[in-house]
C-alpha cells in the first residue's frame, strides 16, 4: 500500500489580475475587450488559421461574436482571461483555466486564442507562464493541456512549454462535424519549479533583447 499523501484540495481560481513584464491577464470583460478582440480576431490582420481546431468560430456576424464573448465572460469554468499588452493597452487574446477539479488537484489551460500581434513575441509564452504559476500556487498537483491530435502547432507549443505527452484519446469528440482524437499533455507539481525557472530565464531582460532572444525556452529550461 502506498504512503498517504496528507494532501489537501486545491483552491478554486479567482479572477485576480496577473501581471508580467509584457502582458497583464485580467478576467474577460466584454465592455472593455469587445472592440479590441473583434479587431484582432476578425479584422483584416487576423490569423486566418486561428479557428481551425477550435469548437467555435470564425464569426462572420458581429451578433454571434458578441454572444460568444458574453457567454465566456459569464463562465467560471472555463474561467476566461483577457491578455492585455502592457505597451499599448490593447487586448490581444484570451485563454482560460478550465476543467477545474480542486478536490483532485487538477486544472487545465485551454480555449487559447491569441491574435496575430501576440504571435512570435514573448507575450503568448508569458501568458502560459502566468497561468501555470497561478495554477500551482492554488495547490494543484497537475496542469493539463489538451488539443486536437491533428493540431501540430498546439502540440509543438505544449512541448516547448515543458508539458509531457501522455497519449491520445481516440474518437474523443466530434467538433464541427469532424472526428477529434485528443492529445493529452501535463505538468505535475514536482516538475513545475524547474519548468518555471526556465520560463523566468527566457522572459528575463538578459534573454529578451531588442535584437532578439539569446536562448530558446528549451535551452533556458535545461540550462544548455
Amino acid at each position: 500500500m502506498s504512503t498517504p499523501l496528507n494532501w489537501r484540495p486545491a483552491k478554486a481560481p479567482q479572477p485576480v489580475p496577473l501581471v508580467g513584464r509584457f502582458i497583464r491577464l485580467e478576467k474577460l470583460d466584454p465592455r472593455r475587450d469587445r472592440e479590441h478582440l473583434w479587431a484582432v480576431f476578425q479584422g483584416p490582420e487576423a490569423d486566418q488559421t486561428l479557428w481551425k481546431y477550435l469548437a467555435y468560430g470564425p464569426f462572420t456576424e458581429r451578433e454571434d461574436f458578441d454572444h460568444w464573448l458574453d457567454s465566456n465572460a459569464a463562465s467560471s469554468d472555463p474561467l476566461f482571461y483577457s491578455v492585455i499588452d502592457l505597451a499599448s493597452g490593447q487586448t490581444q487574446g484570451i485563454l482560460s483555466l478550465m476543467s477545474i477539479v480542486p478536490e483532485q488537484g487538477r486544472i487545465e489551460i485551454g480555449h487559447i486564442a491569441f491574435g496575430a500581434a501576440m504571435q512570435r513575441t514573448p507575450k503568448g509564452t508569458e501568458a502560459i507562464y502566468l497561468l501555470g504559476k497561478q495554477a500551482f500556487a492554488l495547490g494543484n498537483r497537475r496542469l493539463e493541456w489538451k488539443c486536437n491530435n491533428d493540431n501540430a502547432r498546439s502540440k509543438r507549443a505544449a512541448e516547448r512549454f515543458g508539458f509531457t505527452f501522455e497519449g491520445v484519446f481516440r474518437k474523443h469528440m466530434v467538433t464541427k462535424d469532424h472526428n477529434r482524437d485528443t492529445a493529452w499533455y501535463s505538468i505535475t507539481d514536482d516538475e513545475w519549479p524547474a519548468i518555471a525557472a526556465g520560463f523566468e530565464r527566457w522572459l528575463s531582460e538578459d534573454n529578451q533583447r531588442p535584437e532578439g532572444q539569446l536562448k530558446t525556452l528549451e535551452a533556458c529550461r535545461t540550462g544548455a
